[in-house]
Order: C-alpha cells, then structure tokens, then sequence
C-alpha cells in the first residue's frame, strides 16, 4: 500500500514536470467601422456621373457698406441745422405749417384731414436736442429706403419740462424744412397729438396710400 501510494505520487511529480502546452489564441473579430457598414448599404446603388453632380459651395454673404451708410446718414445730421422761424412760433399760438415751392396747396389739404395712411412714426419722448436730431435723421434715412410717403412725428407738448415749454416743438419742423425729401407738414388733428405732434408728407416713388373712411 505504501509502494502504491510512492508509484502515484511518482507520477503526479513526473506530471507536473511536462511543460505546458499554450492553448490556442480565440480571435475575437472587431466590430464594422461606420464606413465598412456604409459600404455595406451601398454596394447595389450606382454612383451619378461625374457630370450631373452639383458642386459644393458656399456663398458669401453681401459685404455691407458701413462707411457709405455712416456717410449718408453724417451727411444727414450735419444738414440739419437748428435754425427755424418757429423759435417763438409754438408759445405765441402760431400754427406750425409748411409747404415746399411747387407742391400744390391741395396737398398740404389732404394731410391736414387725413387723407393719407400715416406709414410710421417717430416719438421723441424723452430726447435731447441731439438725440433728436440723430433720431429724426435716421428715421428720414429709413422712410426714404422704403419708400415711405406719410409719417408723424411726435416731439411733445413740454408738460414734462422745465418751464412747461417744449424744445424740441420748435426744433424738429426747422430740421424738417431743411430736409429736400419733405414736401409739406402740418400740426396732427387733437386725435394724433394735436400740438404735440406734426403730419409730413415725403417725396417719393410710390404714391402714399388712401385712409380709409
């Protein structure tokens, strides 16, 4: 028994003494790519002539004039002086009005019932004299483009400044006078500002569209 027990442990030690043999590496393929898949897809559809396939651009965007539009809109600002003949005109109960030489009187009718759509609007409600005067130049500037015939303009009565007097009530119809594109202004109706506004027909391409009654 004890030679049997000798002859196994032998064999276990000469067993153990048999160097290893390495398995096999198991190959684990890797996953198709995007492209490979793609491919895959692909492979029935026929590819367009090299002719018939558009090319690829992008298109620049318009480069903008920023120095012709400051010019323009300087040129604007440095031909509206603050001379008027209204300086004593809105406290002595005069009525601001205007008519540029040629236009006829009938015109000048018509703004003051009414008769054209007001297209925009300017309030210059808390502004400076300089401020104003920007204001008003931009906004001559941006009717003009549009092709803008009938406006008003708000410039205050001056119940919210000093004296009770409004400034800018005698500075805004002298900047509009000196301004070619205006062809005639009027104090508004009491129902759009009364004194506190004016009525000013542009020049312009497209005639200005009727109100409606």
């Amino acid at each position: 028994m004890k030679d049997d027990a000798l002859t196994r442990l032998r064999a276990l030690r000469k067993q153990l003494q048999q160097p290893v043999r390495p398995r096999p590496a198991v190959v684990v393929p890797l996953p198709p790519s995007d492209q490979e898949l793609f491919r895959r897809e692909t492979r029935d559809v026929t590819p367009l002539p090299q002719q018939n396939r558009r090319p690829r651009f992008c298109a620049l965007p318009a480069p903008l004039p920023l120095q012709h539009i400051h010019d323009e809109q300087q040129v604007l600002i440095d031909s509206m002086s603050d001379w008027n003949p209204w300086d004593d005109g809105p406290d002595t109960g005069t009525e601001i009005v205007f008519l540029r030489d040629g236009v006829p009187r009938d015109a000048l009718k018509k703004l003051r019932k009414g008769h054209w759509v007001i297209q925009a609007e300017l309030d210059l409600h808390g502004c400076n004299v300089d401020q104003a005067r920007l204001a008003v130049a931009h906004f001559l500037l941006e009717c003009r483009k549009r092709h803008i015939r009938c406006i008003r303009i708000i410039h205050g009565k001056g119940l919210g400044s000093k004296n009770r007097e409004s400034v800018l009530r005698g500075k805004v119809p002298g900047w509009l006078m000196q301004r070619d594109e205006v062809l005639a202004f009027c104090q508004a109706p009491n129902v759009d500002g009364g004194s506190g506004a004016l009525f000013a027909l542009l020049r312009g391409g497209r005639p200005a569209p009727l109100a409606t009654r």
